[in-house]
């Protein structure tokens, strides 16, 4: 089979070298059917891509017809050829890919949260830090800590009633405070 594909090719590609446009268009419709195949097999993750690289397979071929030695055999020439136009294409997709691929910031994504969330925190104590401590103090032991009102009251000395109204209060002027804060500006659009 491959002695009567060679054998056909390279008599089409002769006799297109000799002018005769029907049999170098037969040629090239017979190696594009060829190079389809050949890049379906090497290629099945990336179909979108065979038809391309057919073309300018093809076209590398078209324009370098003039480099085929005749007493060399066609489906090497076109294999080499076939096989740089693959490189190219990874060497191609590796770039783009390279684009989606992380740049080690992985680190620094995760630094921007831990330094984010110690940003808030050091926001909520210092605006925890304005309030008196009746109310303060439930906020940080209850809310935060998460320790229950009657664990509060207990530890304080205060009523549970005293420590639910304390945090009531103070929740209530924590959202005074935040509201009277200016506004961030909008980014005006370029």
């Amino acid at each position: 089979m491959h002695a009567q594909t060679e054998q056909l090719l390279r008599g089409l590609m002769l006799a297109g070298l000799d002018g005769d446009a029907a049999s170098y268009r037969r040629f090239l419709q017979l190696l594009g059917s060829r190079l389809r195949s050949f890049y379906r097999r090497r290629l099945s993750g990336w179909p979108d891509d065979v038809e391309d690289l057919v073309q300018e397979t093809l076209l590398a071929i078209h324009n370098q017809r003039h480099t085929y030695l005749p007493d060399q055999p066609i489906t090497a020439w076109v294999h080499a050829i076939a096989r740089y136009k693959t490189i190219d294409l990874l060497r191609a997709r590796q770039g783009r890919e390279a684009l989606h691929d992380p740049l080690d910031d992985e680190v620094a994504l995760f630094d921007t949260a831990d330094n984010e969330a110690a940003e808030a925190r050091r926001d909520l104590h210092q605006l925890l830090a304005t309030l008196p401590e009746r109310q303060r103090l439930p906020i940080e032991q209850v809310k935060l800590a998460g320790r229950s009102v009657a664990e509060v009251a207990l530890e304080t000395g205060m009523s549970e009633s005293a420590v639910k109204i304390g945090i009531h209060r103070g929740l209530k002027a924590l959202a005074a405070r935040i509201s009277a804060l200016p506004k961030p500006r909008a980014k005006a659009s370029p």
